[in-house]
């Protein structure tokens, strides 16, 4: 075996639980055993390292999540170990081990290594006696120190942590990071009282960004202490899971620091820049995150600069300045990027100046929006760079002069089809099989998820109500009333008429399967071919046969679905729910030209 673990690795680990200079530890190599997530993550692992003597329970953060779902960290593998940490597991007398760098050594080996036979002998080595000079705290302190500032003895004396290293078990922690963005100081008032708050997106040497959040005296503390763009030694917050719902960066942490936490400007720290990491998403794949939450990262190749416009806000009638570029990438789409403010009159007028020279953009935390099918849109922490050095910028770079300049390009907003709540969403984005969503339980668990299907109606299911009574306001449910008339809740009213409105079942079937999907009013009608009144007159007036017939003509018809995923649970059982939320009948067209596109793709690869 041409690589193994390091001889007691595990006792060397614990007998330095937090080393200060991580470039100073030794060379630590260990097996992985029992590599599996945490919980139902996708992204968090534990394993246990093993030396072949000694086993410790170890984490591996988020940002390893890559290097496992693409196999080239593997259980039963071999790991050096470059950077950790050693904490105490609550109400355990165990520690934990969290690895925050490591490079892969060994592929899974045959077997978990049980015992080492090869050990170094270690003996014994005799220094010189040292002369001994009795000095007193104060010198010792002063000669390691010197005329250090307080910021400048706190990084002496405490190990800065990275920010993939810190979770809520753990003890004393210092970070040094850069304030990347800083919110307004804002009021609240809910249910427990009124008080106020503000946040910062907090960034450190390695690119991880975290957001931390002060409430109240906490808020009115460090809101003139934090100024955008400087960098910070912070110790003393707490951490708790993120709010995915209302999170901004991608951490699965969230901090909060109170009026007891430690804030100290990091003076002279101009040198210090962390590493911008993006997120891309491709444009074809934009349709997903129309008017959602979730900001995206986007690189492409900039086609037009339009002139800068003054758009006047309704809020408080102040006018702002605004530029539209247009982008294309390797998916052949364009989509449209609104730049405000300081970016529309700053980097929007480079941009202008070169963009006969085709510049590549990389934008960071931009707002998908369903203008003109779909649009992008800067936010006050948006970032701009023209012509980034990244490995994405090279390929894009290369496409473009190979091929890309020739090819006809279509907005990613054209063949969008409208939804209700979802805002516009593309039928081919995301386009994926049914045995896609069907092999993965796991789908929509802590969010819904949004695909595309291409599939058959083959079965309507009629043994359950295909129809609600609805209030003719509101279309929510309504009750019969005593007496006469239906009762709405909602609207506090009662009206002499209802509304039928659709709630169907049907199964759907492609090439990999089959799936059970629930289909409301607006996609019911149009697959149906008439309203649910309609349907229900049918059935009393014309009789069963008409009324089957009607059913039939809806079945083994062929459309275009944008579903959405979502995770319910019925009798303490959680089950998967596929939802239709927008549908449109198949341009055969549009499709062969998709399927030329998914072919040419398939080639180059």
């Amino acid at each position: 075996m041409g690589k193994s673990v390091t001889p007691d690795a595990i006792s060397k680990l614990l007998s330095n639980p937090s080393p200060v200079v991580p470039s100073e530890i030794p060379e630590t190599i260990v097996q992985v055993v029992d590599l599996k997530p945490i919980g139902n993550s996708t992204t968090r692992f534990t394993f246990m390292a093993n030396d072949g003597h000694k086993k410790l329970k170890a984490m591996l953060p988020s940002h390893f999540a890559s290097e496992i779902h693409s196999g080239n960290l593997q259980n039963l593998g071999l790991i050096r170990i470059l950077d950790y940490t050693c904490n105490s597991i609550p109400n355990q007398p165990d520690k934990a081990l969290i690895v925050t760098k490591c490079e892969v050594v060994s592929p899974a080996l045959e077997a978990e290594i049980k015992s080492e036979v090869k050990k170094e002998d270690t003996g014994i080595v005799l220094k010189p006696k040292q002369e001994i000079v009795a000095k007193s705290a104060a010198q010792i302190v002063h000669e390691q120190r010197g005329n250090s500032a307080p910021v400048a003895r706190m990084a002496m004396t405490r190990r800065v942590h990275p920010l993939v290293s810190l979770n809520p078990y753990q003890g004393i922690w210092t970070i040094k990071v850069r304030v990347t963005n800083k919110g307004n100081l804002r009021s609240y008032k809910n249910a427990r009282g009124e008080g106020s708050v503000f946040n910062v997106e907090l960034t450190d040497e390695d690119g991880t960004q975290i957001q931390a959040t002060m409430f109240n005296e906490a808020a009115k503390k460090f809101y003139p202490i934090f100024e955008l763009g400087k960098v910070y030694y912070i110790s003393k917050g707490t951490l708790r899971l993120a709010n995915k719902q209302f999170k901004t960066v991608r951490n699965d942490y969230e901090m909060n620091l109170n009026e007891n936490s430690i804030v100290e400007e990091a003076a002279g720290e101009g040198s210090f820049i962390p590493e911008t990491k993006y997120n891309f998403a491709k444009i074809d794949q934009l349709g997903s995150y129309v008017n959602g939450r979730e900001v995206v990262d986007v690189i492409g190749i900039v086609q037009n600069v339009s002139p800068t416009m003054s758009i006047r806000r309704k809020s408080n009638n102040e006018t702002i300045p605004k530029r539209d570029i247009t982008i294309a990438d390797e998916s052949n789409k364009t989509v449209t990027v609104s730049l405000w403010n300081d970016l529309a009159t700053e980097v929007g007028q480079e941009l202008l100046d070169m963009v006969d020279k085709s510049p590549v953009v990389a934008i960071k935390s931009l707002k998908v929006g369903d203008f003109q099918g779909v649009s992008l849109s800067t936010l006050s922490k948006s970032t701009v760079t023209i012509n980034p050095d990244l490995p994405e910028t090279k390929k894009l770079r290369s496409w473009y002069d190979s091929e890309g300049k020739g090819t006809s390009m279509a907005s990613v907003g054209s063949g969008v089809s409208s939804t209700s709540k979802n805002g516009l969403r593309s039928m081919y984005s995301d386009r994926v099989f049914l045995s896609h969503i069907t092999s993965d339980p796991t789908l929509g668990q802590d969010k819904p998820v949004f695909f595309s299907l291409n599939v058959y109606i083959s079965l309507i299911k009629q043994d359950h109500t295909m129809w609600y009574r609805a209030c003719k306001t509101c279309n929510k449910k309504v009750t019969e009333a005593i007496g006469s008339g239906y009762w709405c809740e909602a609207c506090q009213k009662n009206d002499d008429s209802c509304s039928l409105r659709y709630i169907m079942v049907m199964k759907v079937s492609d090439p990999s399967g089959e799936a059970w999907v629930s289909c409301f009013n607006e996609q019911a009608e149009q697959i149906i071919g008439c309203s649910a009144d309609e349907l229900d007159r049918i059935k009393t007036e014309e009789g069963e046969d008409r009324y089957q017939l009607k059913l039939k003509e809806a079945m083994w018809t062929h459309h275009l679905f944008r579903v959405s995923v979502a995770q319910t649970e019925y009798m303490s059982e959680k089950r998967q729910r596929i939802t239709v939320r927008s549908q449109s009948p198949v341009d055969y067209s549009a499709e062969s030209r998709y399927l030329l596109e998914e072919i040419s793709k398939m080639a180059v690869a």
